[in-house]
């Protein structure tokens, strides 16, 4: 039976490790992938964007994850959900909508790919793509590589529940838990794979529980605690710099909005389930221990909030202005040139 992984709550930030300045900064990131995100919806509803796959409900895990890693040496190879990671693990909110809009100076690949293949070569951001579940060899490779090479860095993977059904999600695992690799497998449990409950997605009980048949622990965490996220993946990280290799975290979450801005999932899921889920909103969650913490006056809260739509504002002006690709660099990083990359 896989761990749960969960704090009383009565226990502080304190306890965990964490200075109020941390908790405040994990907060301001939710704040803001959150405020992101719904604007990146409502320019799709207005037509400016094509594209949206949110996060909505995830941003806690998110953070937490970002928090419990390494930002100066750790790899991380995100899905397609995780912009509230790539910003907590640097990437700019204008660097995020930059890829909505599809502009010059997106960096995650010259604006040639979707919205959410997130990629920063300068920030080790490893770029996924939409086959799901392809991240995880790679992140089990990176790990292999890091160790051949000596180096103290850990991989950290995410993909969502449903992705843990393909074949290459078991065979990275069984390949990590083989050699012990440094290397953090984190499920985004948010209960739907598009339109398919969790129920007819798998036999067991929680996807943790199948971190046994490959040798390492499994773990399971409120998804929308970001501090319970933050003590697991920070357990984790340690377990994999120290040698004793890999670990499959599951974050209990829930998808607040539809799967992505074309979907419509009024057809396999009712009003009243979004909105009991809603109780738990990892933002609200996140809101409620700043203020009872003692970290986060409401008036500094309000102003940390018109800081992130200024933010959010300047972002999307700045992205809306950018200009489009030049048509002569559509075939750069398409076949070998020997040059510079057109990315960073």
């Amino acid at each position: 039976m896989a761990a749960r992984h969960n704090r009383p709550q009565s226990l502080r930030h304190r306890d965990i490790g964490l200075s109020d300045e941390q908790v405040r900064e994990m907060y301001y990131y939710i704040l803001l992938g959150r405020a992101l995100d719904e604007r990146m919806w409502l320019l799709n509803r207005a037509g400016k964007v094509p594209f949206v796959i949110s996060g909505q409900g995830q941003e806690a895990a998110q953070v937490g994850s970002a928090f419990g890693l390494d930002r100066d040496r750790d790899i991380v190879l995100p899905y397609y959900r995780d912009m509230t990671m790539v910003l907590a693990w640097g990437q700019t909110p204008t660097e995020a909508m930059l890829g909505s809009f599809a502009r010059e100076g997106e960096p995650s690949s010259g604006a040639r790919q979707m919205p959410g293949h997130w990629g920063s070569k300068r920030l080790r951001i490893v770029s996924g793509s939409s086959p799901v579940a392809t991240q995880v060899p790679h992140a089990v490779g990176l790990a292999l590589a890091a160790r051949m090479r000596g180096e103290s860095s850990v991989a950290w993977v995410s993909l969502g529940e449903g992705s843990t059904n393909q074949g290459d999600f078991h065979e990275a695992l069984n390949f990590a838990g083989v050699h012990k690799l440094p290397v953090v497998v984190f499920v985004e449990n948010n209960k739907y794979a598009i339109s398919v409950p969790e129920s007819r997605q798998i036999a067991c009980s929680h996807v943790a529980e199948r971190a046994a048949s490959y040798g390492m622990p499994g773990v399971l965490v409120d998804g929308n605690d970001m501090l319970a996220v933050y003590e697991a993946v920070r357990g984790a990280a340690e377990r994999a710099r120290a040698g004793e290799g890999p670990t499959l975290v599951e974050a209990e979450c829930y998808r607040l909005v539809p799967h992505s801005s074309d979907d419509d999932d009024r057809s396999y899921r009712s009003r009243e389930e979004v909105e009991e889920a809603r109780k738990r909103d990892p933002v609200a969650v996140a809101a409620s221990y700043v203020r009872e913490a003692g970290v986060l006056s409401e008036e500094e809260d309000a102003a940390l909030r018109e800081r992130i739509r200024r933010e959010v504002d300047e972002a999307t002006e700045a992205a809306e202005q950018a200009p489009q690709p030049s048509p002569d660099t559509a075939l750069r990083n398409v076949y070998a040139e020997g040059g510079a990359g057109a990315w960073q």
